[in-house]
């Protein structure tokens, strides 16, 4: 598939040399992948389109790929974690490449490198040149600036250069103004169809951003005070410009349901205010007070700001029968008790109900569970983590799967080995020992989607992929 596209290079056998030269020959986007990981052969058809969509144009970009299991220097050396890993080299700067953000959509590679290689913000002469803007795109964003060096002017290419795949222009032609009925330098969204948030298709666009603190409003549209509420989030919206990213979710929309459980929350308890970070790690904020008004969302925003919120931690209530088969049901209101326990060595899997490999997972799971059901000092358990959250382990992709050993010292393991009975009762019995590593030194793959693209090509789980969160 990748050889007879001439516009991809294949890096499968290259050098160091030759890898260098490629570098500083042209704008390249180099993917790293791994042959076994399903996420990359996911991308492969995408990427190999992308590539097709630039030779069409005549573009100078070259994609490229690499094998990250052979390549193991150019992995170390660019600091290839998960796969697949997308990177962008241009003008020869091999020293400093560029992370690629967007979504993995042949429309979406393309739109991004686009902007990396073009003017953020095209310039429209004419009404045809708006009109096939308009015509070309689902969504399109046309600034109207009659002095394109205004302080307005200048912030909106700022705010263009942050946003990969929607494309923007600007325009202070007469004709376009009358056009479109613009009386006054604005900025006006053309979109073809009602948008819909979701996680899916959405989760590049919104978390790929620069803005990595974003408070959601989920709202049904169909709600009788749906324009009032509106108003207020964009009231209290303006105070916040470059801070908080604001974002509005109909509660309602089915292919939302997976947003709302990834804040513990369901329909009937819509409208709700959640707010979320984007750093180093996800963590959640949830008001104290129910109400949607300017004031109160003002008030919370701010208490965000000066870091005066405390995460909030989500927790079913803890089962009667939580611990009467032979894997223990944790949840976040007994996480601690039961996991730190410096009498007991357990070992918990954290899941997705929805994760393809966690349901592959499961019937080994329940035969080490059987296994260990009448052991003195080993519990085998797991935790749903999109119910429940804690301080202690950060979910990044599923199933994860942790060693909590006996002792006062709190330690936490990470499983990387086999994942058969086998495999896991040598980790046991060894102490953590055999298939462990310190917690944090894990590969998982960084949030992007929650797709569940979890099946290998022939059907079974691959060693040690996950469904990603």
């Amino acid at each position: 598939m990748w050889s007879v596209l001439c516009h991809i290079f294949v890096f499968h056998n290259y050098d160091l040399i030759s890898f260098s030269v490629a570098i500083q020959t042209f704008l390249c986007v180099v993917s790293s992948d791994a042959p076994w990981c399903g996420h990359c052969k996911a991308l492969a058809p995408e990427y190999a389109k992308a590539a097709g969509m630039l030779k069409a144009e005549g573009s100078d970009i070259r994609l490229g790929k690499v094998d990250a299991t052979e390549e193991t220097e150019l992995t170390q050396e660019y600091g290839v974690r998960g796969y697949p890993t997308i990177k962008f080299f241009k003008g020869g700067d091999k020293e400093s490449p560029k992370e690629y953000s967007a979504g993995r959509q042949a429309d979406d590679i393309v739109s991004w490198l686009k902007k990396r290689t073009g003017p953020a913000v095209a310039t429209l002469n004419e009404v045809t040149d708006a009109e096939s803007l308009i015509a070309d795109n689902e969504v399109a964003v046309i600034g109207f600036f009659k002095d394109a060096e205004s302080a307005g002017a200048q912030a909106y290419e700022k705010a263009a250069q942050a946003i990969d795949d929607i494309p923007f222009a600007k325009t202070s032609n007469d004709a376009v103004y009358s056009k479109f009925e613009v009386s006054k330098d604005s900025i006006v969204l053309f979109k073809k169809v009602t948008l819909k948030y979701s996680l899916a298709s959405t989760a590049p666009k919104i978390f790929g951003g620069e803005i990595k603190s974003h408070i959601l409003m989920f709202l049904p549209k169909a709600a009788s005070d749906f324009q009032d509420k509106m108003d207020q989030f964009k009231k209290a919206a303006e105070g916040f410009k470059g801070q908080i990213l604001f974002i509005f979710i109909d509660s309602d929309v089915d292919d939302n349901q997976r947003i709302l459980e990834f804040f513990g929350l369901r329909k009937e308890e819509c409208p709700a205010i959640r707010l979320i970070t984007l750093e180093d790690e996800m963590t959640k904020y949830k008001p104290e007070s129910d109400a949607i008004t300017a004031e109160s969302i003002t008030e919370f925003c701010k208490l965000f700001t000066e870091g005066k919120l405390k995460p909030h931690l989500m927790s079913q209530d803890i089962p009667k029968d939580w611990d009467k088969n032979p894997v223990k049901v944790l949840v976040g209101k007994n996480f601690e008790e039961v996991a730190f326990n410096p009498s007991k060595n357990v070992f918990v899997e954290f899941y997705a109900p929805w994760c393809g490999h966690c349901k592959q997972l499961a019937p080994i799971w329940e035969k080490l569970g059987e296994k260990y059901k009448d052991s003195a000092d080993t519990i085998v358990a797991k935790m749903d983590s999109t119910a429940n959250e804690i301080d202690a382990v950060k979910v990044h992709s599923f199933p994860t799967l942790k060693f909590f050993p006996a002792g006062e010292e709190r330690k936490v393991i990470d499983y990387n080995g086999e994942r058969t009975l086998e495999g896991f009762t040598k980790f046991l019995e060894s102490g953590g020992k055999e298939g462990g590593a310190p917690a944090g030194d894990d590969d998982d793959l960084e949030p992007e989607d929650l797709e569940d693209d979890s099946d290998s090509e022939d059907g079974t789980d691959d060693d040690n992929e996950h469904d990603e969160l």
